[in-house]
């Protein structure tokens, strides 16, 4: 393979900084164009406040009692449960496809049993603290 000349190294310089512009263009563009629809959508919309708009909205329901409500902890830790699966499985298709790649088989296959061995320790751990036990 023949050694780049001086005169090569500015087209290759040249086009690695044209692909960030590209991208750059691309986030100006997405930027100014949420910008340009949340202006539209406040200029053209009706603002008539009355005090019936003005109250609290809870379900087609009147508003009862004081604004606090004690929420329960166990559905914030079925989230972050959830998210936690999420994110296995979210991971489980990158894997996959590299485990197909030849040279890649063995090192990807005990990776992902690491992986999943940490999501089996934090599982049980949930399991043995009784956080899936729904009473």
């Amino acid at each position: 393979m023949p050694e780049p000349t001086g005169r090569q190294m500015p087209v290759l310089a040249a086009d690695y900084f044209h692909s960030y512009a590209v991208v750059g263009l691309l986030a100006v563009v997405g930027v100014v164009f949420v910008a340009v629809a949340f202006g539209a959508g406040r200029l053209l919309r009706p603002v008539v406040p009355t005090p019936e708009k003005l109250l609290t909205y809870e379900c087609g329901v009147d508003p009862v009692g004081e604004g606090w409500a004690h929420t329960q902890v166990r559905y914030y830790v079925y989230a972050f449960l959830y998210v936690i699966f999420a994110v296995d499985s979210i991971f489980l298709f990158p894997w996959a496809t590299v485990f197909a790649a030849p040279g890649y088989g063995a090192a990807t296959l005990v990776e992902m049993f690491i992986f999943l061995g940490f999501l089996a320790v934090g599982l049980l751990y949930a399991w043995k603290k009784g956080v899936l036990e729904w009473t």
